[in-house]
């Protein structure tokens, strides 16, 4: 029997391409992962309905409000992250999130139909999932290694994907019996439970140290000042890399939602039936994402290496561009957006994380949080603005989705750049250990 299950292990290890003892690990990770979409997709396809009632010429408004509040929010997490204990910057972060959804909750149920208590909704939804995504993201980076990152960073991912179905289904089901308000105390109670998951992991990491780890340094603060993010990605050719790496997806990504607004909104006049458009997108991307996550992408990153995830999907949507533009209909919209965004989840943002495991501490949390706030932010305003020019002066969708392209192919170039520079630090990383 014990033979049996000894081979049974060993095959899931191989299938899954892990450890054994990296398995309690991966499944809280997983499951932080998890918690942390489920809260998030319960909300999504409301915040979009939010948006298009606005209007759509409005959106890009909406954007440069998320920027600013993204602006002023860095700040204050820089200050939180320097003061408390590397270990609690998550469990702080995810509490604070969540007695700002019961805030909200209470809001809904006295004002449901207020339209700017909704837009304050869409802005402060749109600042707290990139916030929240990209903490959970730094646990990661913090805890793994280069070589376990590329095996385990998709399989982990995967809870992401599956928290994108589970999201929307539940909201579907429960937005009648309990409505906005309840779905809001919901998505908040899925924190503290991913708060659990991530200690999980960090004690697994206590009784599993890295040559490279210092006793008790994830017990300490981080040090430094409110805005030393912006500080340390500035004085950094690799974190300014990753910068632009971002400001690009960001602009790729802003002008798909735009072109995906305008056709859902004149394809589906009803809120219900905008909504459940939006939630069967949802489900296919995530469907894609966590079968790629699960089985495809950690083979991918070991065998041909991370520049394959950072420039395989920017060349494709190239080309998902030059196709719109020659046949600007929502079904070619829904084609591109479905692959652009199952893309990213599964390969593009796995490979992303994975920049970070060479780059120190503080700038795993700061720099981090700032790229993935701040400049991506930043990247949705300028290009909202940019792309409602470009629409402004040709008076045809084809050209902005031909800039789409040409945006795109830098983008995969900056990926490949990325990858080759996160090989030599790796490398030199390795060696500098080897000495110690």
């Amino acid at each position: 029997m014990n033979a049996m299950s000894s081979g049974l292990r060993r095959q899931a290890a191989r299938l899954f391409n892990v450890k054994p003892e990296e398995a309690g690990a991966i499944c809280a990770g997983l499951v932080m992962f998890f918690l942390v979409f489920t809260g998030y997709f319960m909300l999504r396809p409301v915040r979009e309905t939010m948006g298009i009632a606005g209007g759509i010429e409005n959106l890009q408004w909406l954007f440069t409000a998320t920027f600013v509040v993204t602006l002023a929010a860095m700040p204050l997490f820089g200050w939180l992250a320097a003061r408390v204990q590397r270990r609690r910057i998550l469990t702080w972060s995810y509490l604070f999130f969540a007695s700002n959804l019961l805030a909200f909750a209470v809001g809904f149920h006295i004002a449901p139909d207020n339209l700017w208590f909704a837009r304050t909704f869409y802005v402060w939804l749109s600042v707290y999932n990139l916030i929240a995504i990209s903490i959970a993201w730094s646990i990661l980076a913090d805890i793994f290694r280069v070589e376990q990152a590329k095996r385990l960073f998709a399989m982990m991912a995967g809870g992401a994907s599956l928290g994108g179905l589970t999201g929307p289904l539940l909201a579907t089901l429960l937005v009648g019996p309990i409505g906005h308000s309840g779905l809001l105390v919901l998505s908040a109670a899925t924190l503290p439970a991913a708060i659990v998951a991530a200690h999980y992991m960090l004690h697994w990491r206590d009784r599993h140290p890295q040559p490279a780890d210092v006793a008790g340094e994830r017990s300490r603060p981080l040090g430094g000042s409110p805005f030393a993010g912006a500080i340390t990605v500035l004085r950094s050719p690799y974190l300014l890399g990753i910068a632009a790496f971002v400001l690009l997806l960001a602009t790729v990504n802003t002008f798909l939602y735009f072109e995906q607004a305008r056709l859902v909104s004149l394809m589906f006049p009803e809120r219900a039936d905008q909504t459940r458009v939006f939630g069967m997108l949802d489900t296919i991307v995530q469907t894609l994402a966590i079968l790629t996550q699960v089985f495809i992408t950690g083979r991918i990153a070991q065998k041909l290496g991370i520049g394959v995830l950072l420039a395989s999907v920017p060349l494709v949507i190239a080309g998902g561009f030059l196709w719109l533009a020659a046949s600007p209909v929502f079904a070619v919209l829904a084609v591109v957006v479905i692959v652009r965004r199952a893309g990213e989840y599964a390969l593009a943002r796995p490979g992303r994380e994975m920049l970070y495991t060479v780059v120190p501490a503080e700038a795993k949390y700061k720099a981090k949080n700032f790229i993935d706030s701040v400049v991506y932010r930043g990247g949705d305003a300028v290009s909202a603005w940019a792309k409602a020019f470009i629409e402004m002066v040709a008076q045809h969708a084809a050209v902005a989705a031909v800039i789409g392209a040409i945006v795109s192919l830098a983008w995969g170039a900056n990926g490949l750049w990325l990858a080759r520079t996160h090989r030599r630090l790796a490398e030199k990383e390795a060696q500098a250990e080897s000495t110690r």
